[in-house]
């Protein structure tokens, strides 16, 4: 194709609206445009690159004998109240109603319909395993779409789901998407990593993510360079260094604090390390307060608690609710004498004579044991840091930033018993399906690639998904037939 004859331009300035390395290349370069906040068009140079990701992604596909469909945007919401998500999704899922007053939803994911196409098949143990994918279109009204092609409105997703008879089969399944994964990124030329992740709203027993690296990724990825464990920040735990205290429990003291109220504040003022304190936070979680009691100089891990208590539905309680319940300013909540369930943080069952909140503003209590009030639960709620120890060999963790371009999932019978896909085993028993979820980000890669691989002159491609693979230089444009003669048989 001669350049004059392709739709080609660039804008030699920064794109102002465009805060990522990825996203203002790529507008630059003529490869997308900006419609709206979180909402691309692609151009015809830039279609060429998302198209040959999306070759690579299916030809791995079908190597994995997948069977590629096509699923609808436009979903009833009934099929989301059935299994039980829509509440789940909540303001991220875009509701419309058609002509007749009826709920739709614009799809989010397509979990509820391959289950529904899978009933179509699915009678016997014989009709397994299966694995359904396709390419298209997803939905979700981000409350923040930002960094390009990372975090936008309208996204074009790989969704496969495995279907079999139970979770040994299952695992087989979850083994081959997981190295056709590994396959896709690395003909694309990724730096990636496999790392565990939270099941999340798509529930189930296990998750990875495929994470590339990139210092704009909005996930923290916690690796060992020793042993290789590799997790999310979200759900990673540590090994921690138990020193036992042989020292005396004090009496509780209440003391005055005034004018403090951030542990860091108290810390300087009693001049005591922030280890000695234990923060207490209180959360409302499916409309009920909890106070969650954490270390000092530690923060408190959402992700962890919402997987305690199953819940999405997680917030911080608001600073009105804080007075309410503790009789006292922000800053000042303290696990005595509370009238809430307290979580208590698994590290707080080795500390003694600690600082606590009073429950009674401008006052901490000092010398306060586990013997001074009373805690619902003990659980791991608390966030790795850099420099912990590794849970495996105990060497130091280290953090790096990552881009989720896929996800696997091991779902088990949580849709399938929602929306009722069973199967005849040999004995003629009916029982539920079990299944898997796998999930590619073609944009995603897309937007990864160009964060990897730029320089001061712009977007290095890679070869397997260049928009172009020659570019040829023409001398002499008075003799335009001998020079396409010419590159013609150079190409073949």
């Amino acid at each position: 194709m001669k350049l004059k004859n392709n739709f080609f331009y660039t804008i030699r300035e920064d794109i102002k609206d465009e805060e990522s390395i990825s996203g203002n290349l790529l507008v630059r370069s003529g490869m997308i445009k900006k419609m709206g906040n979180g909402i691309y068009m692609y151009m015809p140079l830039g279609l060429r690159v998302l198209k040959k990701i999306e070759a690579i992604v299916r030809d791995e596909m079908n190597k994995a004998d997948a069977l590629e469909l096509i699923m609808p945007n436009i979903i009833p919401e009934s099929i989301f109240v059935e299994s039980g998500r829509r509440e789940a999704y909540g303001k991220n899922m875009f509701s419309l109603k058609d002509r007749y007053n009826r709920d739709y939803v614009l799809g989010p994911s397509h979990e509820e319909l391959f289950v529904l196409a899978a009933k179509e098949k699915i009678k016997s143990y014989k009709d397994m395993p299966l694995n359904l994918y396709q390419i298209g279109l997803k939905y979700r009204d981000e409350p923040r779409p930002r960094f390009g092609l990372i975090r936008i409105r309208e996204f074009i997703m790989k969704d496969a789901y495995s279907f079999d008879c139970d979770n040994e089969g299952m695992d087989h399944s979850y083994q081959i998407m997981s190295q056709a994964y590994q396959q896709i990124f690395d003909r694309i030329g990724l730096d990636y990593k496999i790392v565990e992740a939270d099941t999340g709203v798509m529930g189930g027993t296990l998750s990875e993510e495929f994470q590339a690296i990139s210092s704009i990724g909005e996930d923290t990825l916690v690796l060992c360079l020793e042993c290789g464990y590799a997790s999310n920040k979200e759900i990673s735990v540590f090994k921690e260094e138990k020193e036992i205290d042989n020292s005396q429990e004090l009496d509780k003291e209440l003391i005055e604090t005034k004018g403090v109220g951030t542990i860091e504040e108290v810390a300087n003022l009693l001049n005591e390390d922030a280890s000695k304190f234990v923060k207490t936070l209180i959360y409302k979680i499916d409309n009920k307060f909890y106070a969650c009691l954490v270390p000092g100089n530690r923060d408190l891990n959402e992700t962890k608690l919402a997987r305690i208590f199953k819940s999405f539905n997680l917030e911080l309680a608001s600073f009105e609710e804080v007075v309410k319940i503790t009789n006292a300013e922000v800053g000042f909540a303290g696990p005595i004498n509370l009238k809430i369930p307290i979580i208590l943080d698994q590290t707080i069952l080795t500390m003694k004579n600690f600082i606590v909140g009073a429950n009674k503003t401008d006052y901490h209590y000092k010398n306060v044991n586990l013997s001074d009030f009373k805690y619902l639960r003990v659980e791991d709620i608390k966030e790795v840091k850099e420099g912990d120890l590794c849970p495996v060999c105990s060497n130091q963790l280290t953090f790096k930033k990552g881009i989720e371009i896929g996800n696997i999932f091991k779902l088990g019978t949580k849709y399938s018993e929602a929306m009722n896909l069973y199967y005849a085993d040999e004995k003629n028993n009916l029982k539920p399906v079990v299944m898997g979820c796998y999930g590619i980000g073609v944009e995603r890669i897309m937007a990864s690639i160009v964060e990897q691989n730029n320089d001061n002159d712009g977007i290095i491609w890679q070869l397997t998904v260049a928009p172009f693979k020659v570019a040829f230089v023409v001398i002499n444009s008075k003799n335009e037939t001998k020079q396409l003669k010419l590159m013609n048989y150079i190409m073949n």
